[in-house]
């Protein structure tokens, strides 16, 4: 599967969990050593925990492995998973507003996440 696929479907997992400022960082002209980064927000460490599982799961039932998880702990509040062209940093919100990953690679393009689509509830 192309990295943008998999990088937009990360995304949408995401979204689908509740994830908060769900974003798409085309790293390709910033960076050698991925070709995208996803980075989302969880609202407590049990849902950033949430959000990892999710993300490994869906991907595995494409037999899509990450090279690595960064673990996270009580106290670090993110959580990196690396399938080599695609890198996503899930955070405790507090994290993400200290690390600021965004403002620090501000010269890669955002990525358009397509949106949900929400199904119609049955009368």
């Amino acid at each position: 599967m192309e990295p943008k696929k998999i990088a937009l479907r990360i995304a949408a997992v995401a979204r689908a969990k509740k994830a908060e400022r769900v974003n798409v960082l085309d790293m390709r002209s910033v960076s050698g050593f991925c070709d995208y980064f996803v980075i989302l927000s969880g609202t407590s460490l049990r849902q950033t925990n949430a959000l990892a599982s999710a993300i490994e799961e869906d991907l595995l039932s494409i037999r899509i492995k990450p090279l690595s998880r960064g673990l996270s702990n009580d106290e670090s509040g993110w959580i990196v998973l690396d399938y080599l062209s695609v890198v996503t940093h899930i955070f405790y919100k507090p994290q993400r507003e200290f690390y600021s990953l965004e403002r620090l690679w501000s010269d890669a393009k955002r990525v358009r996440i397509p949106v949900l689509e929400r199904r119609k509830k049955s009368p």
